[in-house]
């Protein structure tokens, strides 16, 4: 099941520094961030992937993802840059609730492809 992982961050008088390493099995290989979105009631993702692990980061704004695996349903919150939702394979999710300055990174373990996602929720 997806979990939320608070990113280690060093601050001082010149400002915050957050560190992402180790959090995705292997490599990162895909790297991109959804911005703009007009509604907080627009949906994204709607889908799982079946062997692909992503971390999402709120490098600005916030929103709210949901998760299932078909056993366990959770609600996550992004709301600052050093907290990294990481979806494991099998969970489908939906992400939603995006206020209008919202910069969503995601990063994943796998390069994109289309045999990998699945759509209907378990």
């Amino acid at each position: 099941m997806s979990k939320l992982i608070q990113l280690a961050t060093h601050s001082s008088a010149r400002g915050d520094l957050t560190v992402f390493e180790k959090i995705l099995p292997g490599e990162i290989k895909r790297a991109f961030y959804i911005y703009n979105v007009d509604s907080p009631t627009q949906e994204r993702a709607l889908h799982g992937h079946r062997k692909e692990s992503n971390a999402l980061i709120a490098l600005a704004g916030k929103c709210r993802i949901f998760v299932t695996n078909g056993e366990e349903e959770k609600y996550f919150h992004l709301t600052v840059p050093n907290e990294c939702l990481v979806i494991e394979p099998g969970d489908w999710h939906i992400i939603d609730e995006f206020t209008k300055d919202t910069v969503l990174l995601v990063l994943s373990n796998e390069c994109y492809d289309p045999s990998d996602y699945f759509f209907d929720r378990p």
